[in-house]
């Protein structure tokens, strides 16, 4: 004989401990049990338990063990009123989890109780729908996209690494984006920069970035810095920013915004390209890992740095290297996995297995991170650098550095 929804329900209860708000509550307080939320995404951003994890019914079996590896774990299922997550525990003893129980009257009970709950950002439908593989991440989630539209990243040049980096990040929903360059988009460009069209030559290259990124996401906020960033301006243009992005192409531009950046206690996300050749890292002694100064405390001599018309650059290089720029920032912003800090990706195309992960440890000598910095404030970085007349900040001169490359 066919059973019921009341036979399975019946039995569900008849295996499956009852705990009222107190008991769970009693529970919670102890380190090790866990609290899962088995209603449907609409209904946990208009509010949940804050120590709840969000698991909607129809992903548990195929998501728990993500969340709640040990089977001896003390587990809570809750639902609105405490039927759906009956069955959800139930389905949980099936699995072999060992201490299952069902919290009566589910999050209404708890609510009715006056007891704290967190609302999640109210996404607009456009929102939903745009972001919906953002959702089912487990490590990004509505909480982490709600981060993402509240973030602010800046992107030093909008050249073929800030191409590809800043139209990930707008396609993300970052929710700001900063872009610094004062250059022009030239026919020459369009072979990298693939923010840029032809149309646009001519234009400032932050208005044609801008133009892209909004066509990609309406809804991002582009800031425009059309300036050559200096020792004078760099602090100020970075401080209202949670991470910084640097796409530019030249040595006084990177040792500037590292030490600067030092001195903000930023995390600087850093990308340089050079013919085949490519690296990306993430400077942040802040976060314990080393800056820029560490790897190289002194810059090449202007000689050993030939600009992209002298060397050339492979046009499809850059689109590896921004990505992973657009990929470390975001990490950074949801503070999911471990970003490359303290170690560089670095690619020889040319190369069978062109892939390697390089470890970059901290100076403790270094001039501006070390315990005690002999450089505390920013200096002439042209002069630092050897070279007489003024770099293009963010636009379109580029110079390699020894073994790492350094250009756009």
């Amino acid at each position: 004989m066919a059973k019921t929804s009341k036979n399975i329900l019946d039995e569900a209860r008849s295996t499956i401990k009852q705990i009222d708000i107190d008991e769970a509550r009693r529970m919670l307080s102890q380190p090790g049990t866990v609290l899962i939320d088995v209603r449907e995404s609409d209904e946990w951003r208009q509010g949940h338990i804050q120590q709840a994890i969000g698991i909607p019914r129809g992903f548990l079996e195929l998501r728990i063990e993500e969340k709640v590896p040990d089977h001896q774990t003390p587990v809570i299922l809750q639902c609105a009123s405490g039927t759906r997550s009956l069955l959800a525990a139930r389905s949980l003893q099936e699995l072999g989890y060992e201490h299952v129980y069902n919290l009566n009257g589910g999050f209404n009970a708890w609510k009715d109780r006056g007891l704290p709950f967190t609302a999640e950002r109210a996404f607009s439908t456009d929102e939903v729908t745009r972001y919906s593989r953002h959702f089912v991440i487990p490590e990004v989630g509505e909480r982490g996209q709600a981060k993402l539209l509240d973030s602010k990243v800046l992107i030093l040049g909008t050249g073929a690494l800030g191409s590809p980096s800043s139209l990930y990040l707008a396609a993300a929903g970052v929710g700001t984006i900063g872009l610094v360059d004062f250059d022009v988009v030239d026919l020459s460009n369009l072979q990298r920069q693939i923010i840029h069209t032809v149309d646009r030559v001519g234009t400032p290259k932050t208005e044609s970035a801008q133009k892209q990124i909004k066509a990609i996401n309406p809804g991002i906020k582009v800031i425009r810095h059309d300036i050559r960033l200096s020792s004078e301006n760099a602090l100020e243009v970075i401080k209202d920013y949670d991470v910084v992005v640097n796409c530019g192409d030249n040595f006084p531009t990177r040792y500037l915004i590292n030490d600067a950046c030092v001195f903000a206690k930023k995390p600087l996300v850093d990308g340089a390209i050079f013919r085949f050749e490519g690296n990306a890292t993430v400077f942040y002694p802040a976060g314990g890992g080393p800056c820029y100064r560490c790897l190289y405390p002194e810059p090449a001599p202007p000689d050993m740095a030939p600009s992209c018309a002298e060397a050339g650059v492979l046009g499809a290089l850059p689109g590896i290297i921004g990505s992973i720029e657009a990929l470390e920032t975001i990490k950074l912003l949801l503070g999911a996995g471990k970003p490359l800090i303290g170690r560089m990706v670095y690619f020889d195309t040319l190369s069978a297995d062109y892939v390697r992960v390089l470890k970059i440890r901290r100076n403790p000598d270094c001039p501006v991170c070390s315990e005690h910095p002999t450089q505390t404030s920013l200096i002439d970085y042209e002069a630092f650098c050897g070279l007489s007349a003024p770099s293009n900040g963010a636009g379109s001169t580029a110079e390699v550095h020894a073994a790492a490359p350094a250009g756009r």
